[in-house]
């Protein structure tokens, strides 16, 4: 029988504000305990807090779902991953339900997503299903820890099930609108798979640090026109034109829209609860092709942890590290690179 272990975390309650208390957690036969090592704050979790973007379930509620960490306990079904250190998937499908036997597991209607369908990261512990954990080596390269992995779990596995649906390879132009967490993730990940890669953003530094992790063009949309930025993408052309939305804006929706092309493909990653008006008929007349996705299948996770292992996505230049107890004051502030939590 599995021990109950007492925690600790940050609560969002219904008026908006946190409260950090304690509580105990208890493992059913199909669920771990994990000792959460890092946790990384994403705009959704922010869309929360303050965006009024609801949760599932009901406040309060532990936000966070970008969890890395060590399993310290677990029910009696999942024994065999006690000791090991994991990546938690941010979408944690029951692998049961029609989607999931068709091999959609991302629209499971019966998923689970911490900080979403029940307690999330930001703890001293979480319990989660033991189904899709990503297990990862208990050495790692150098320059690489456990809690910066947490970011895995969402903006970098996100936009690798987004890369990897649209086919990207050496043929293709990958464009993202939107370089910061996820776009410069992405940007990586495109680079590693041979595409030449554009980014575009309307920060300096966040096109810099792009430009030295595989962006072979860099766009400023503050100073260039649509037109401007599209003539830009015609100038590197390959075979293929692969759009990738990742700042979660409507400036950024807007801007991604307009640059279809002739047999384009649109990925929609970044995610906004403000509506955005655009003409439809695009992709009728260019025959271009839209496409959204909800996180990624955590059958993928292993492979987006091998590039990250292999050196090629850098981890470091985008992240910050934080007590957890800076939660609140974060929550309200804009930072430039992604803040990752410390219990």
């Amino acid at each position: 029988m599995a021990v109950t272990v007492e925690a600790i975390g940050y609560r969002l309650t219904p008026d908006g504000s946190f409260i950090r208390g304690g509580f105990l957690v208890d493992p059913k036969p199909d669920e771990v305990v994990v000792e959460v090592a890092g946790c990384g704050l994403c705009h959704t979790d922010i869309g929360f807090a303050r965006g009024g973007v609801a949760t599932r379930h009901p406040l309060p509620l532990i936000l966070g779902h970008e969890i890395s960490g060590r399993v310290i306990d677990a029910g009696a079904s999942s024994a065999q991953w006690v000791g090991r250190a994991v990546i938690v998937p941010a979408v944690i499908p029951c692998g049961d339900c029609d989607a999931c036997r068709a091999h959609r597991p991302t629209i499971c209607r019966r998923q689970f997503m911490p900080g979403n369908d029940g307690d999330g990261g930001f703890a001293s512990h979480v319990v989660v299903p033991a189904r899709g954990l990503c297990p990862v080596p208990e050495t790692l390269p150098d320059g690489i820890t456990l809690p910066m992995l947490s970011v895995l779990a969402d903006a970098i596995s996100t936009p690798f099930e987004a890369i990897d649906r649209a086919n990207v390879g050496p043929d293709d132009v990958a464009v993202f609108v939107g370089v910061g967490g996820v776009g410069g993730f992405g940007v990586q990940i495109a680079a590693a798979l041979g595409a030449c890669v554009v980014a575009i953003d309307v920060s300096e530094m966040k096109l810099e640090l792009a430009s030295q992790h595989g962006a072979s063009l860099t766009l400023n949309a503050r100073t260039l026109t649509p037109k401007e930025i599209k003539a830009g993408i015609r100038s590197v052309a390959r075979k293929g034109l692969k759009i990738f939305e990742t700042s979660g804006t409507t400036a950024g929706q807007q801007t991604a829209f307009q640059l279809l092309d002739y047999g384009a493909y649109l990925a929609i990653v970044g995610f906004t609860p403000d509506k955005v008006e655009l003409r439809l008929s695009n992709l009728m007349a260019f025959d271009a092709t839209a496409r959204g996705n909800w996180g990624c299948a955590p059958a993928k996770y292993p492979a987006a942890l091998n590039l990250v292992l292999e050196g090629k996505i850098a981890i470091a230049p985008y992240i910050e590290l934080h007590s957890l107890d800076e939660l609140p004051a974060l929550i309200d502030q804009h930072t430039p690179l992604r803040p990752v939590l410390l219990p």
